[in-house]
This record gives C-alpha cells, sequence and structure tokens, in this order.
C-alpha cells in the first residue's frame, strides 16, 4: 500500500484530480471533508475551536459556524494558525484511520488543499501537484459563485505555485481541456503509482534487481527522497547527490531500520553496481519501487 497527496490552490482542478484517481481505483480521503468531520457537534475539535474562538463561532444549536469563524480567521495569519493547530492534527489522524483500513497493495490518495511542509509532504510515498494559470483559476471560482475579489483574495491567501512546486515529486498542468488533465492522470497512475503500490505491497519483500540510479535529480528532488529516508530511519542521512544516499544505523537496528524502509517504498537489492569507497561490502542497500525516481540507500551499521 502507497499513499499519494493531490494539491493545489483553490480552482486548480486537484479535485478532479482525484476523483479520476478513485474511478481508476484509489482510495481518496478529502481533506476537506475530514476537517469538516473533526469539528462535528460533540467532538473534541469543536469544543478546541470553541475555547479558542469563543462562543461566537458556534450556532444555536451548538454547530459550527463557518462564517464566523471564517470572518476571524480569514485576515488574521496569527488566528488562522491557531486554528490549524487544532485541526490538522486531528485531520491527519482520521486520515491514517483511512490508510490503515486500506487493502494491501491500494493507492489511498489524499486531496490536499494546504501542504506547506517538506515534513508533511515527506509522510507521503508521492506527491501530485495540480498548477494552473490565476486567471483560470479566478474564472472558475467565479463559475462557483464568488465575486472577482474574493476568488483573488482567497487565491492571495494560499501559498503559490513557486512554494508548492518543491514538495510535488509529480506537477500536472491543467491549463488546458478536461480531457488532458485526465490522460495525465492515467499516465501517472499506469506508469507511477500502480506498479509502485505493487511493489510495495509484496509482503516477502523480494530483492529488486539494480536499474540504473536517477543521478539527474534536482535538488528539491533530492531534498524530498532525504526527509523521506530519514522519516523512515528515524536518524540523519546524507545526500551523496547521485541518486544514492546512506544512513548510519545503530547497533541492532539494521532490520528495523529495513522494515520500515520497505513500507516507506525502498526494497532490497542483491548487489550495488558500484560501492562508493565509505560503503562496506556487507552494508544492506535498498532501491527505491518509485519507478519515477529510482534511488537507493546504504545502511551502515
Amino acid at each position: 500500500m502507497i499513499t499519494a497527496a493531490v494539491t493545489g490552490g483553490i480552482g486548480s482542478g486537484k479535485s478532479t484530480v482525484s476523483r479520476r484517481l478513485a474511478e481508476l481505483g484509489a482510495v481518496v480521503s478529502d481533506s476537506d471533508q475530514l476537517a469538516r468531520q473533526v469539528v462535528a457537534p460533540g467532538t473534541p475539535g469543536l469544543a478546541a475551536v470553541a475555547e479558542r474562538f469563543g462562543a461566537g463561532v458556534l450556532t444555536a444549536d451548538g454547530a459550527l459556524d463557518r462564517a464566523a469563524l471564517a470572518a476571524i480567521v480569514f485576515g488574521d495569519p496569527a488566528a488562522r494558525r491557531d486554528l490549524e493547530a487544532i485541526t490538522h492534527p486531528l485531520v491527519r489522524r482520521a486520515f491514517r484511520a483511512v490508510r490503515d483500513g486500506a487493502a494491501p497493495g491500494a493507492v489511498v490518495v489524499n486531496d490536499i488543499p494546504i501542504l506547506t511542509a517538506l515534513a508533511v509532504a515527506a509522510s507521503f510515498h508521492l506527491v501530485i501537484g495540480v498548477t494552473v494559470d490565476d486567471d483560470r483559476r479566478v474564472a472558475r471560482l467565479i463559475d462557483r459563485g464568488m465575486t472577482e475579489a474574493d476568488a483573488r483574495a482567497r487565491i492571495a491567501a494560499q501559498i503559490g505555485d513557486a512554494q508548492r512546486r518543491p514538495l510535488c515529486d509529480v506537477w500536472l498542468d491543467n491549463n488546458g481541456v478536461l480531457d488532458a488533465l485526465v490522460r495525465q492522470v492515467d499516465r501517472v497512475w499506469s506508469e507511477r503509482l500502480v506498479p509502485f503500490a505493487a511493489a510495495v505491497g509484496d509482503d516477502a519483500a523480494a530483492p529488486r534487481s539494480p536499474a540504473p540510479v536517477a543521478t539527474d535529480l534536482s535538488p528539491d528532488d533530492r531534498a524530498r527522497v532525504q526527509a523521506r529516508l530519514a522519516l523512515a530511519v528515524g536518524t540523519d542521512v546524507v545526500d551523496d547527490e547521485r541518486g544514492r544516499f546512506r544512513a548510519e544505523i545503530p547497533a541492532g537496528r539494521t532490520d528495523e531500520a529495513i522494515a520500515a524502509l520497505h513500507r516507506a517504498g525502498w526494497l532490497p537489492v542483491p548487489s550495488v553496481p558500484s560501492l562508493q569507497p565509505h560503503d562496506g561490502p556487507g552494508d544492506p542497500v535498498l532501491r527505491s519501487a518509485d519507478p519515477g525516481a529510482p534511488t537507493e540507500i546504504v545502511l551502515r551499521g
């Protein structure tokens, strides 16, 4: 099983991408829906929101008054951060429940509009970003009933593509017709997500034959890989800048690290084409099962 995040600014088309992935067979969880669930009447999330922002954000029947809350947080970055500190951990926990209930070999997708940190991106096997020109986004939002001023204000309140792009492994262009976007999604599904999930879902974790390591990864690509590896092994990971990474694993923890890396998408290989001078002949080597970014990590113990 692997997880993928679909992210993009408001009006970018990320919901269209998620719907297509669901049609293809993915298990899709919408963060906006999860965000509503975690502040439903009677939940600890709603109680925390009311404690922070006051009874004025509740309706007469005790539900969340979303308009009242939006009026407080939309123009106040500190208030918005406080709200996110309450809701984001709850949403992540709800997504983990969806993930943990998925079948082996599944592709579990989180439609997540607010993905701003490398640490969050690293918690997914793959991050898919959707981009579209601002004027097209504004036109789509107007079609949904927003005024142009409101649409542009909403866009300006979010991070831009310049900040979002480094967090994404796949970048989909939605400036064309719908069919063009669907074709991009279908290609990502068949060429990347399905084989990735199939490899990670192999409980036997059979050794993979070595394939050429991607030596042309960008600094942003390498940063995402490094963050994922560090999250998996729980220790610092060194980037050798040639598609290869290495980590010092404490004595007795090698098997644990290999199991964690398997879950994160790295599988054992029987041999290494060319060891680096600092690698020993008995050091375990694992290769990424992601067809789009073949990298490897050497575990030194």
